[in-house]
């Protein structure tokens, strides 16, 4: 109860700048919580379907290769599909590298989208928090100028100790927000090395043994084509 007093007091005594760094707090958390959830779900998606692929392409079974990546919804089934798509029109690697590229920048918005944004928001907490330092301490100085003498020292003191909550209450958001900043970037970086890695790797088994795998994949787009007509 009275870590619950002493923070509650604390807050109150800090100002109305202590409600927007609260509100920028909030907004930080349930950023970062979305982007957690998803980031992870992407990476074992994304890892599952990797592991899932790679000895598809090895076997040279474009057909399972196709169903895989038309069923799936992940990043690395997208890229693996833009690839195989235009390795039936061209043998060039080039010409199959800028497909692939292509789509690695499609999905990456989805994976790096909102996450700057909470270092952004560690920014503004703090800033807040010093602006309501200033604030307070205009305010103290203004309310002291009038008061007796013998007050002062101790109506300033007391002054300047709750116009610096703000600050500390700035920190106090700003600082987990930057570690979950920095966490969430190395996860980003992570999935979108992964997809990289992925594009190489189709790449060098398309020049070992592209030509079968294009005709097998073009192979599988015939027989299908009928049923899909």
């Amino acid at each position: 109860m009275d870590l619950y007093t002493t923070v509650v007091g604390f807050f109150q005594d800090g100002g109305p700048f202590m409600y927007p760094i609260a509100i920028v707090l909030g907004i930080g958390v349930a950023i970062a919580l979305e982007r957690y959830f998803y980031l992870s779900s992407q990476t074992r998606v994304n890892r599952k379907d990797f592991e899932r692929i790679l000895p598809l392409l090895k076997q040279r079974r474009a057909r399972e290769l196709g169903e895989l990546t038309r069923k799936s919804k992940s990043a690395m089934s997208r890229i693996v599909a833009d690839g195989m798509n235009r390795q039936t029109s061209t043998r060039r690697r080039a010409d199959i590298e800028y497909a692939m590229e292509e789509g690695l920048l499609e999905v990456l918005p989805n994976i790096e989208r909102r996450t700057p944004y909470l270092a952004t928001f560690a920014n503004i907490a703090t800033l807040l928090g010093l602006l309501g330092t200033i604030i307070g301490l205009i305010a103290a100085f203004t309310a002291v100028a009038n008061a007796d003498p013998a007050e002062k020292a101790t109506l300033l003191s007391q002054s300047i100790s709750l116009a610096m909550n703000t600050t500390a209450f700035g920190l106090m958001a700003a600082i987990p927000l930057l570690l979950i900043h920095s966490m969430l970037q190395s996860k980003t970086s992570a999935i979108v090395e992964s997809l990289e890695i992925a594009v190489v790797k189709f790449l060098n088994l398309m020049e070992n043994g592209g030509e079968a795998l294009a005709q097998a994949t073009a192979t599988a787009k015939r027989k299908k084509a009928p049923a899909s007509a």
